[in-house]
């Protein structure tokens, strides 16, 4: 196989990671029943951030360290609101993610495009060597590293742990959750702060890893926390699934990127395609349980419509049944 497949390829892995950090910590933070609708402006306000402490402190740990605390402190802001104050969920969230995005480009103007630090890539030995899939795999940098563990760590524990079983409980039936000892608003404190992390390290992810560096309003993160919005509910709540959904968006972006060098498409067409690309899969995702779409199947032959159905059941999802809904202690 060419360079030029294995580079898009490997381009398509690096790009889908900040997404699919985001999208599995919106993933832990609905699985406990609450929506945070901050995560755009979180990704911009953590880029900026990560990128302006490590360049002025010259540390890469301390840029994505500071990216996790700002998603961790937003996110608390939303529960602390949500929770405590029982304000609206979906307000509070947007209005975040509007003020977060502002106070990213305010703060981080004196920064745009400077010079700053960025993870080298770091082939893994023999892996690397491996034909197609050590090029395409293992030479990216520990971020994309640690994702390949991350989504296997948190399929396993929203499944296979008791801890992940109770979180999926105060998401699903909190009052049972409750009845059986489950401290329903303390562990939604947690996973909406937990989430938050995750979708701070995000940011971080862009500025010193995939894009590398700050550019303001040009960095071209404005959206993206819109897209694992849509990733998360296209994935099902399940890890797995937000996995495909985050390499899927990841191979849109870098089909634009491998387009604008081979076509006349204007660059502004072709860095918004993945976004509208997006939605239409998310309403792949959801078209499945309208009623016209049942009568428009029972008309059709037998073949296509089998087909077709196993199609949209594999692609039909179910939110968590209280999300969004506020808990009280009976």
């Amino acid at each position: 196989m060419d360079v030029a497949t294995l580079t898009t390829l490997a381009g398509i892995v690096e790009y889908a990671v900040p997404v699919l950090f985001a999208s599995i910590g919106e993933n832990f933070t609905e699985k406990a029943g609450l929506i945070n609708l901050s995560v755009n402006g979180t990704i911009i306000l953590s880029a900026m951030s990560g990128f302006v402490v490590a360049m002025t402190v010259d540390s890469i740990f301390l840029g994505f360290l500071v990216g996790a605390v700002v998603g961790a402190i937003v996110a608390a802001i939303v529960a602390f609101s949500s929770i405590t104050l029982k304000q609206s969920q979906v307000a509070i969230g947007f209005v975040l993610a509007l003020l977060c995005r502002d106070l990213a480009y305010f703060l981080g103007a004196p920064y745009t495009n400077k010079p700053g630090l960025f993870l080298s890539k770091v082939p893994i030995p023999v892996l690397a060597d491996i034909p197609f899939i050590g090029p395409v795999f293992f030479n990216h940098s520990l971020v994309v590293y640690a994702s390949y563990l991350f989504i296997i760590i948190a399929y396993v524990f929203m499944f296979k742990t008791r801890s992940g079983l109770m979180l999926q409980g105060i998401g699903e039936r909190p009052s049972a959750a409750f009845a059986r000892g489950a401290n329903v608003k303390a562990l939604r404190y947690f996973y909406t702060i937990l989430g938050g992390l995750l979708i701070g390290l995000a940011g971080p992810m862009y500025s010193l890893a995939v894009k590398i560096g700050w550019a303001g309003q040009l960095s071209g993160l404005d959206g993206i926390g819109w897209i694992a919005l849509a990733i998360t509910i296209f994935g099902g709540w399940n890890p797995l699934r937000v996995a495909f959904g985050a390499y899927l968006f990841g191979g849109l972006q870098q089909l634009g990127i491998t387009l604008q060098s081979t076509t006349n498409i204007p660059i502004q067409i072709l860095q918004a395609a993945p976004f509208p690309l997006m939605i239409f899969t998310l309403l792949l995702v959801n078209v499945g349980r309208a009623e016209w779409v049942d009568r428009e199947l029972a008309a059709m032959p037998e073949k296509p419509r089998i087909v077709l159905s196993k199609i949209l059941r594999a692609l039909r999802t179910s939110p968590p049944a209280s999300l969004g809904v506020p808990f009280e202690n009976e």
